[in-house]
């Protein structure tokens, strides 16, 4: 399999470290804060980070669309576009506005409908998580590989919840409550394109919620992919990005996962 032009993971790459240096300005600095909806947030850096995007990718690449959380700067192509870069500025956004270091920049590239590139850069730890199609996953360059944990017993879990959670959460405390009795822990670290990288670098055997954009987890899902491990809906079927759902593991783990979920 041919790996994708190599100059598209270059630009992700540059992209992702130059939105980290915009982050560290603003981490812990008191930035700007906005409500999207009662506690979903949106801060001058997520702003800055995405216009900066959009304007780099309409300079390099005229002819590509982009998707991003906030849509700020140039448009891009139009939706018919065969190359769709996807980009969420801030994964982690709460996080950020707290102090909280555990956020990052996601970035991915779908051509022709297909994700082909993913980088997910968290720049407080530096750790810049990279994946091309058939070609695996990096971690600062060095090769990634999930856990060979095959026992839930045994698994370290991770999910989010999302942010209508104060008017719909029955079904889903019930899941969480589930995963607490059969895994070894559950954590809820607030960034689900890390969690998707956690999975990948084997720190986590699985990472399962609903609710979420493509943003959120395009990168995510081919680093967790390309690094050996499993990516589905919650009833196990091909996974969506505009489907909302997503159940992500190491592998072995996988199926007893699924059916806590929809047990």
């Amino acid at each position: 399999m041919s790996a994708p032009d190599p100059a598209f993971l270059a630009t992700a790459v540059h992209a992702a470290l130059a939105a980290g240096a915009i982050h560290r300005r603003y981490f812990r600095q008191a930035p700007d804060v906005f409500k999207k909806g009662p506690i979903d947030l949106v801060t001058v850096a997520d702003l800055e980070v995405e216009a900066a995007f959009r304007s780099l990718i309409a300079g390099r690449f005229p002819d590509h669309a982009v998707l991003g959380e906030e849509g700020a700067g140039p448009a891009g192509a139009g939706p018919d576009a065969r190359h769709r870069w996807i980009v969420d500025p801030v994964d982690g956004t709460t996080n950020f506005a707290h102090g909280l270091a555990f956020f990052c920049i996601s970035i991915a590239l779908e051509i022709d409908g297909r994700l082909e590139v993913g980088v997910v850069y968290d720049p407080i730890a530096e750790e810049l998580f990279t994946a091309e199609r058939g070609q695996g996953a990096r971690l600062n360059g060095v090769p990634l590989g999930t856990s060979a944990c095959d026992t839930l017993g045994d698994a370290l879990l991770c999910t989010g919840f999302p942010y209508t959670i104060h008017e719909r959460r029955g079904r889903q405390i019930e899941v969480f409550a589930a995963f607490l009795e059969q895994s070894r822990a559950v954590r809820r670290l607030g960034s689900a394109a890390l969690d998707l990288c956690y999975v990948a670098a084997g720190r986590l055997e699985g990472f399962w919620e609903e609710q979420l954009r493509p943003w959120d987890i395009a990168a995510g899902v081919l680093i967790v992919e390309e690094a050996g491990g499993r990516v589905s809906r919650f009833d196990g079927g091909t996974h969506d990005l505009a489907g909302g759902e997503i159940v992500a593991s190491n592998g072995p783990v996988h199926e007893a996962m699924l059916a806590v979920i929809t047990a």
